[in-house]
This record gives C-alpha cells, structure tokens and sequence, in this order.
C-alpha cells in the first residue's frame, strides 16, 4: 500500500497519525529508560531519534509535561504512558452502504489550491478547508470558477497525496475541463494563482454522503476502509480522490466521493 494511503488508513483506524504515534511511544519508552537506567541522557535522546539534547528535552517536556532531568535526580513527578496498539478480534458488519465502480478518463481542471498539513486529518475541530471554502467564497472565487464552464452545475474538492516527506497534502477547488469550457488564457489564469490539475485515468468507488456537514465525508473513508476494501479485495490507487457538490443536487446530499482504487 502506498504511504499516503497507509497514512490516512492508519489514522482513520487509530485517531492519530503515525508519526505522532511513534513520537508518543519513542518519548513514553525513554522516560522509563531515563528512570531506569544511568545511561546518559543524551544516549538515549539519540537512540529514540533525537539529534540533540536540547530538542529532545523541548519535546519531552511538552509529552511528560517534566524535563527529563527531573526524573534522572527521581524527583516526585510524573510520567505519561503511552501503549503500544494491539490488533484485537471483534465483529463489525451488519450495516451496509451503497456505492458504485466507474472508470474515469484523464481528467484536467481549473483550480485555485492550498497546501495544508497532514496532521489536520487527526485534529477535532479543524477547520482549515471549511475555512479555505469561505475564503474563496467571500473572495469571489468560486463564483469565477463557475464561470468558466457555460453549462457547470459542479464544483470539485480536490485532494493531492500525503507527502510524508514534507508532511503536507495539497486540496484544491476547481471546475472540470471540458467541451464546455470557455476559450480562457491559461497563462493569464496560472498568474492570478490559479493551477491545471491533471488526474490521470483511474477505476473509482463513488460514495454518496449525506448530511448537513462534512462528518459525512469522514464516515464515507470510515467505510472505505474498514469495510469496503477487506470485502471487495480492492486496493487504493495513488492518485487524487475528490468531493463533487452540485448546485441541484439530490435532497439532503452533501456531496459525492470519489477514491481511486485498483484490483
């Protein structure tokens, strides 16, 4: 499975990314070495990763809410423990959720975009892509998008692979390109911030969401993978997912998701 969609599987299943799940369990483990041993405490802030003393105690701190100095002189205070996840068996099922396969050719379209950290995925209450459609909202924005396809009833979230490198995804918003788009100055478009997002021909899995708000989303990749992928024996594609919100769409729709997938 590509990182990206390890990422995102693993924080759908756990409620945290991975990388702040190994940051937990490399900071719970050296507080008890650190306790437990005499060994130096700067052999031990390299040995879980840290390349200097003064960065390791910063993120101690922040984790134990105590330096680790503190707990080497044994002084009262305490320690956070963080465990390791174990797989248990249990049985899920018994709900259902409609969804249809489709193949899709390359695809291009007209989007302004943003880059946002990968964490947000895991933080309650984030509203940093609600926000960026209000902004572009307030801004005009998704009304000129509009504007460029005579016939558009649509308008499309778009959402790049994690990039665990850099820890950012790109999301954009944008129209489709098509027959019905007008004659514009791409080069002109490409100044003013805008972007040509290119997808390339993928099968997809279409989920209906329902709802007033984007939880509904949420529980559209919930299924996903912990239902869809195990039964159907697909496997994620790498390449962009996105949201459709249609101007006259069916009564109570949020939006329709789209995620690549491959046998």
């Amino acid at each position: 499975m590509k990182p990206h969609y390890t990422h995102r599987m693993f924080t759908m299943l756990t409620g945290i990314t991975i990388g702040n799940y190994i940051r937990n369990r490399r900071l719970s483990l050296a507080g008890i070495e650190i306790l437990e041993t005499k060994n130096k405490i700067i052999d031990i802030a390299l040995k879980y990763g840290y390349e200097n003393p003064t960065s390791f105690t910063k993120a101690f701190s922040r984790f134990h809410g105590v330096a680790p100095s503190v707990i080497r002189k044994k002084i009262a205070a305490k320690l956070k423990l963080f465990n390791p996840f174990v797989i248990k068996l249990h049985i899920e099922g018994g709900s259902g959720m409609e969804y249809k396969i489709i193949d899709i050719k390359e695809e291009k379209f007209i989007a302004i975009a943003k880059d946002f950290r990968n964490e947000i995925v895991n933080e309650e209450g984030n509203h940093e892509i609600p926000d960026f459609w209000d902004e572009c909202y307030k801004k005009g924005i998704l009304d000129e998008l509009k504007s460029f396809n005579k016939n558009n009833d649509k308008i499309y979230g778009l959402c790049s692979c994690v990039n665990s490198v850099e820890g950012k995804f790109k999301y954009g918003i944008g129209v489709k390109i098509n027959k019905d788009t007008k004659e514009l100055d791409f080069d002109e478009l490409i100044k003013g911030g805008y972007i040509i997002w290119e997808v390339p021909a993928s099968k997809y899995v279409v989920f209906e969401c329902f709802g007033d708000n984007p939880n509904s989303i949420g529980e559209a990749w919930s299924y996903f993978y912990k239902e869809f992928l195990p039964q159907t024996g697909y496997k994620v594609n790498e390449s962009t997912d996105y949201e459709v919100y249609y101007e006259n769409g069916k009564d109570g729709l949020f939006c329709d998701l789209y995620i690549p997938i491959k046998k």
